[in-house]
């Protein structure tokens, strides 16, 4: 269904809306052609209800759109979701939100809405919006990491997200640890059926299951700033697990930044000691990609889906 195209004062140009579908809330976010926020809501998602959640995303929608002051029907919408959708079946799959898993999602919610819809993996909505107007904004190749309850991560190559044939780029998380010692084999069991995967390692759990004090990261850096010898040794191992990690990715992928999200992004010593840590696992004998926290903090889920769009909705 073609867009018409309108004028607003704010910003100028089209409104884009962007969705962020999370399983404990449903954010919504109007954005003027120059990014410029222009209304913003948010409410709780419907847990475990496929039917409901469909329908509070169609009335957030038109709640923010109306808010916008923008007509009925005509603001491009983008939706971030915690998986994907398959590209042998049409229907969701990875996602923890599991009432979405084996659904029509983009179909659904483009009958509801009115429109034509896009749907991305929240993890490459985040790195979209740090390479269009964040932390990556100008660079050609920005790898988006998140490090939060689960690693996942996304890729953009030009100002555009990379799927993939199998709607899987850059989910580094379920990658082996590289060059393990003897005492992080096999490593812990992951929720795919493996053991050592990356994100057993190197998500906030993981972190806070290897300090063995049930202590967050925030806490644990805390107590190393502190002194404290166990937390030290296990921001140690953090700081070297995560390099390995990502020198695998610069090996493949050789972005031109690395932004780090999720709730572990917040830690400035990984700002710190990651340059320093790269270059030995790197195979290059210099490391000039740079890693970056995010501008946009946690608005760029949302941003990123309503940059899903790249450009203004035609008029008819």
């Amino acid at each position: 269904m073609p867009q018409r195209r309108y004028t607003t004062a704010a910003g100028g140009g089209a409104v884009r809306l962007g969705v962020d579908l999370g399983g404990t809330k449903i954010e919504c976010l109007a954005l003027a052609e120059d990014g410029t926020p222009l209304a913003r809501r948010r409410v709780a998602t419907p847990a475990g209800d496929y039917a409901a959640t469909v329908g509070a995303v169609a009335a957030l929608v038109a709640a923010v759109e109306q808010e916008a002051a923008w007509p009925a029907g005509a603001a491009s919408v983008g939706v971030g979701i915690p998986g994907a959708l398959s590209p042998a079946s049409g229907l969701v799959k990875n996602a923890n939100s599991t009432c979405l898993i084996g659904r029509p999602l983009d179909r659904d919610l483009e009958a509801a809405l009115g429109r034509p819809v896009r749907l991305a993996n929240d993890a490459d909505c985040f790195a979209l919006s740090e390479a269009t107007d964040g932390a990556g904004a100008g660079a050609a190749s920005v790898f988006g990491v998140i490090l939060g309850t689960g690693v996942g991560g996304g890729i953009v190559i030009g100002g555009r997200p990379v799927s993939g044939p199998n709607a899987i780029a850059g989910e580094w998380g379920h990658n082996p640890l590289p060059w393990p010692t003897e005492a992080e084999r096999p490593g812990p069991a992951c929720y795919c059926g493996k053991h050592g995967c990356i994100e057993t390692f190197l998500s906030g759990p993981g972190l806070t299951a290897d300090h063995g004090g049930g202590l967050t990261g925030a806490e644990i850096t805390a107590a190393a700033s502190a002194g404290d010898p166990a937390a030290t040794a296990a921001l140690d191992r953090y700081v070297d697990r995560l390099a390995r990690a990502l020198a695998t990715v610069i090996n493949v992928l050789d972005p031109e930044v690395i932004v780090l999200g999720g709730g572990l992004s917040n830690l400035t010593v990984l700002y710190d000691r990651l340059p320093a840590a790269l270059p030995r696992w790197v195979f290059s004998d210099t490391v000039r990609t740079a890693v970056r926290p995010p501008v946009h903090g946690d608005s760029s889920g949302v941003r990123g889906a309503a940059w899903l769009w790249p450009a203004a909705p035609l008029s008819r």
